[in-house]
């Protein structure tokens, strides 16, 4: 680019002198048969290009002296002559001022020039076409700079009687030009249109106001000159500021400049704006670096993932960039817009012309991210009417076009603040994360109760947009996640998931090649633990999922208060452990093929508000004809629960179901479908020849169960449930109403009993009853 800046001001200068020289020449000797050659010549010498001046060269006296030329066009060195012009033009002309002249001075009132037309071209190895022409004008350079100087010395410079060249040149003006650059290292091709440049009291020792616009076309490819396309941009510009040329020096200041475009991309119906604006800008073309104080990008970007309304930006910031070294940086940056967004920090840019990346310091002033998300349609439901309102955050940056690194984040995300490490690519084929958190109540970003996540809500950013790429009743993004190259690690003082709330989490994953695994999970959990680890393997479908859960001694009355917000039925320490495998992406997929082995206890617990042994003692008294009159405390203390459950293709079964108590012990079996979420549960209670028994009993109802009966729907009313389960003790109880009438009268004995299962069916209606339901349900839900 700079150097293509030195050929197009070089081209300009080389038509300035020459013009120049036309004047001096045509009011010196007025020889117009000399005037063409020598023209010719003078261009070849300096520049090596070769001019053609196919139209007629006329001059005017009064009120200016001017020469004009028609038709000129000029090659490149060995050019063919049936081939495109490098430049052309259809008019140019330099006119003097006249009343100077009567005092011994030349000055240029004028210079024009029509329809000028530069044809550039870029080869696949880099190679300009121009560069002939810039290898002759450095070879040239000293002449051109002695042939300049007496233009801005003012005398002759023989101090003799010759007349002095004031090089002010009161109006240039380029109309209706064209630049066409095409570049076969990038395949693309740009064409300047309508190219308008106006500048007045041109001096190349002062600055001048100068004045440009075009239009700017880019296509993809090269054979736009056969086959018209589409440009994939097409851009109207605008330049107004104040030029110090600089010329001996290379040194070209810009002062006031204002860059307004207007642009419209292929992809995209609406016109998106940029303006640029900059107190002081130098082009050092001879150190190779360029320098903008107090530059100003104004921005009104229109895109459908913006918003009905175009999203006004603005950044501040201060350039320097070395054109050699490909390389830049900006300072004190400062990105704002709507909705108090403010962002702060710099930039280091390197490789500009190859593989752009970039160092740097951000920070992000507090704002609400609420309104943001609304304007890009990507605010979803979330249970905390506040949630994203208070976002702010701080890191060093790097990276380049394809990825991202924040190395040293401090993320504030409402009341929880994050430290550490995250990374990724753009198109959300890598994350990368290591943070530390002290609180996160992920409930408050989720869909509150009862309410759907919208999948037209879901968030609608680079990466995050294609993970959402998936049917609605999906669980995971499963074609994101089987490409995702994934390293995560998370610690969290405290986290707040489904109403639970859980301590000290460090989760670890790790993924790449379509298989994740949940390396180590643990938390510390109601004055317990819990630890986990699994995997998921996307490289077949259906998806396949393996975990591994472990609970030690939780606190289960804590847990399900805080599920249920009531008193629980059932408290004691929770332990349990398994592997459980299965298959799908859906909910019911995982519950119709959950597979495994899992191994449950609960120890040092109670049933609350419920005594068995005073329900079993009650019945034994009953069978016996007597009746207990004592005390009984409002729970019933037990040693330990403990359950296998196996679970095959989405059914739970357990055969060994033991509940130790004081002087009883509960005996079970069950099964539930997890689809149907149909169970049927059978346990019998059973009092044991112990000294810690609850009551004195006869030696043979010691072998008579209580048999106990829950059935239902796991979505059912839960009270329902369970029952006494009258027709499994009736017929425990045959074999004793048998023995019974081989020694007493039958028919007594008979109705003596029949009467004490009414009795205990009774009892099983009322409120015992039920709280021995829902303490089952508790158990087994």
């Amino acid at each position: 680019m700079k150097r293509l800046l030195r050929t197009l001001l070089a081209a300009i200068g080389v038509l300035g002198l020459v013009m120049v020289g036309a004047v001096v020449y045509v009011t010196t000797f007025f020889d117009p048969d000399d005037l063409k050659p020598r023209l010719v010549e003078v261009v070849r010498e300096h520049s090596g290009l070769e001019l053609t001046l196919d139209g007629p060269l006329s001059w005017s006296f009064y009120p200016r002296l001017g020469v004009g030329v028609q038709q000129a066009e000029a090659r490149l060195p060995d050019q063919a002559d049936d081939s495109a012009p490098f430049a052309a033009l259809s008019h140019a002309e330099v006119s003097l001022a006249f009343a100077p002249l009567l005092r011994g001075e030349i000055a240029i009132d004028g210079l024009t020039l029509d329809d000028l037309y530069l044809d550039l071209e870029r080869d696949a190895q880099g190679q300009g076409n121009w560069e002939v022409i810039l290898e002759r004008l450095g070879e040239r350079g000293e002449q051109a700079e002695a042939a300049l100087a007496p233009a801005s010395a003012g005398p002759a410079p023989d101090g003799g009687k010759g007349l002095s060249v004031a090089l002010n040149i009161a109006s240039v003006q380029v109309r209706r030009g064209e630049v066409h650059f095409r570049d076969a290292q990038a395949d693309r091709e740009l064409r300047l249109e309508a190219l308008e440049v106006r500048g007045s009291n041109v001096n190349p020792g002062s600055a001048f106001p100068l004045t440009s616009s075009f239009r700017l076309r880019l296509h993809d490819g090269l054979d736009e000159r056969d086959t018209p396309t589409e440009p994939r941009l097409l851009s109207d510009v605008s330049l107004e500021t104040r030029v110090d040329l600089g010329l001996a020096e290379g040194r070209h200041v810009l002062e006031g400049l204002s860059l307004k475009t207007v642009n419209r991309l292929a992809s995209l119906a609406n016109e998106q704006k940029l303006n640029l604006q900059g107190e002081r800008m130098v082009l050092n073309l001879g150190e190779g670096s360029v320098q903008l104080d107090e530059g100003a990008l104004d921005a009104s970007l229109h895109h459908p993932r913006l918003g009905e309304k175009p999203l006004p930006l603005s950044l501040a910031f201060t350039l320097d960039a070395d054109l050699d070294a490909q390389s830049a940086r900006l300072r004190e940056l400062e990105l704002t817009g709507p909705d108090a967004l403010k962002l702060n920090g710099n930039l280091n840019l390197r490789d500009l012309g190859g593989a752009p990346a970039y160092t740097g310091q951000l920070r992000l002033t507090p704002l609400s991210l609420r309104p943001w998300l609304a304007r890009f349609a990507a605010m979803p439901p979330m249970a905390n009417g506040q949630a994203l309102s208070d976002v702010a955050l701080t890191s060093p940056v790097s990276g380049d076009l394809e990825r991202f690194e924040l190395a040293g984040l401090t993320l504030v995300l409402d009341d929880a603040t994050f430290t550490g490490r995250l990374a990724g690519r753009f198109d959300g084929g890598l994350l990368a994360a290591d943070l530390q958190g002290d609180r996160l109540d992920l409930d408050g970003y989720l869909p509150p109760a009862g309410v759907a996540d919208d999948a037209a809500s879901r968030w609608r950013l680079p990466g995050i947009r294609r993970a959402h790429a998936q049917a609605e009743e999906t669980l995971v993004p499963a074609s994101w996640l089987a490409e995702l190259d994934l390293d995560a690690h998370l610690a969290l003082g405290q986290l707040r998931l489904a109403g639970l709330d859980f301590q000290d989490v460090d989760l670890t994953l790790e993924g790449r090649d379509g298989r994740h695994r949940l390396v180590d999970f643990t938390s510390r959990f109601y004055e317990g633990s819990l630890a986990a680890d699994g995997a998921l393997d996307l490289r077949e479908s259906p998806i396949r999922w393996q975990l591994a859960p472990r609970a030690e001694r939780v606190r289960l009355e804590s847990l399900l208060e805080a599920r249920d917000e009531a008193p629980s039925p059932l408290s004691g320490r929770f332990s349990g452990e398994g592997e459980l495998t299965s298959r799908g992406n859906s909910l019911l997929e995982l519950r119709r093929h959950l597979s495994g082995r899992l191994e449950t206890r609960i120890d040092e617990g109670a049933f609350n508000e419920l005594n068995v042994g005073e329900e079993l003692c009650t019945a034994a008294a009953t069978l016996q004809g007597k009746t207990l009159d004592r005390e009984w405390a409002d729970q019933t203390r037990f040693e330990r629960i403990r359950a296998g459950l196996t679970l095959d293709e989405g059914e739970v079964t357990s055969d060994d179901l033991l509940v130790t108590l004081p002087g009883m012990r509960v005996d079970g079996e069950g099964r539930i479908d997890l689809v149907s979420e149909q169970f049927d549960l059978r346990a019998a209670v059973r009092l044991v020849d112990a000294d810690n028994a609850p009551c004195e009993v006869n030696p043979r109802l010691a072998r008579v169960p209580l048999p106990v009966r829950c059935d239902g729907t796991l979505g059912g009313d839960s009270a329902e449930w369970c029952r006494f389960d009258r027709e499994a003790f009736q017929g425990t109880l045959a074999g004793l109403l048998r023995d019974e009438a081989t020694r007493r009268a039958g028919e007594k004995v008979e109705e003596r009993l029949e009467g004490a299962v009414e009795k205990i069916d009774e009892r099983l209606g009322e409120e015992a009853g039920r709280e021995l339901r829902n303490a089952l349900e508790g158990l087994f839900n």
